[in-house]
């Protein structure tokens, strides 16, 4: 797993209206060989093309029912059908979930060569996957709603060569036995000796993590428990502050707000994402969430893509 790569796709990164340069909400990550999709707005087939990412997708994770999110999801199931796709789609999302997959199938009148399965999450729930785990928490929309973290398992330790060496092992295959949390016994000298891999790996370190809210007003003080120390924390940010009162009427976070939660949970790099229409220029947003965070404060554009990377 240390070995994996981490990507994030902004393959759309607008508010509710697309605009000539901006495409409905669609986020990609790709995990090793995984690819999942978190909210699949009309034109993520074009986005995946235009990014070269394909449309081989393990599982989208829907965050609420508002149109702009799911819209996508009808042209790329028939897409997937006519590539020949065949093994199961799970669809992950909130309350509803099984409604839309129901019409889904219904609308979807082909061919369809595999079948599309629903699971409902609620807050706290999670979806394990090979190395790491995606769980789901409540956002605030005004509808049911979730945002989701993706996070990897811990990393063993680092590995300390020169001491196992003094232990007597000799460097070869019994390093990587080691390393995978096997005990090895060796001959030094004419004694047997057991070297535990506790004797010569440093603490677990953790793997990488990834926060994105969904539509919601302010949350973090909710979710400071599971949300803390995200490499990348991705948050509405539909206004600035000059329209917070329409935020909260319409149940956005502004883009102080959203600096404001990745202070508190400890981001690494906080992403501002869902920007309204009515904004050509993103300067503004991000004056606004430095006036909170000190860290690096980015807006995407469509196609932008981030490698998220191990912190040491």
């Amino acid at each position: 797993m240390s070995g994996e790569t981490l990507q994030v796709y902004f393959l759309g990164t607008a508010g509710a209206l697309p605009t000539p340069v901006r495409n409905p909400p669609c986020i990609l990550i790709r995990h090793g060989s995984d690819t999942l999709l978190f909210d699949c707005g009309e034109g993520a087939q074009q986005q995946m093309m235009r990014s070269r990412c394909g449309f081989t997708v393990n599982a989208i994770f829907v965050t609420h029912w508002h149109a702009d999110h799911f819209l996508g999801i009808f042209g790329l199931v028939q897409t997937m059908s006519f590539n020949g796709r065949t093994e199961p789609l799970t669809i992950y999302g909130p309350e509803w979930v099984h409604e839309f997959v129901k019409t889904l199938r219904h609308v979807a009148r082909f061919n369809l060569k595999f079948t599309i399965e629903s699971v409902e999450l609620h807050d706290g729930s999670w979806v394990r996957f090979e190395g790491y785990t995606v769980t789901a928490f409540a956002a605030r929309h005004g509808l049911p709603s979730l945002g989701y973290i993706l996070e990897e398992d811990p990393r063993p330790g680092r590995f300390n060569r020169e001491h196992a060496v003094a232990l007597g092992v000799p460097p070869g295959p019994l390093f990587g036995r080691i390393q995978r949390g096997e005990t090895v016994n060796i001959a030094v000298g004419d004694c047997q000796v057991t070297v535990r891999p506790d004797q010569v790996m440093g603490a677990p370190r953790p793997g990488r993590k990834i926060v994105y809210t969904g539509d919601t007003r302010s949350i973090h003080t909710s979710i400071m428990d599971i949300a803390q120390n995200a490499d990348l924390l991705i948050h509405d940010a539909t206004y600035d502050d000059s329209e917070s009162a329409r935020a909260a009427e319409f149940y956005h976070a502004t883009a102080s707000q959203a600096g404001e939660a990745a202070a508190a949970l400890k981001a690494r790099t906080l992403v501002l994402i869902h920007t309204s229409s009515r904004y050509t220029d993103p300067g503004a947003h991000i004056t606004d969430a430095q006036k909170k965070f000190d860290g690096p404060v980015l807006v995407p554009n469509d196609l932008d893509k981030i490698e998220v990377a191990f912190r040491d």
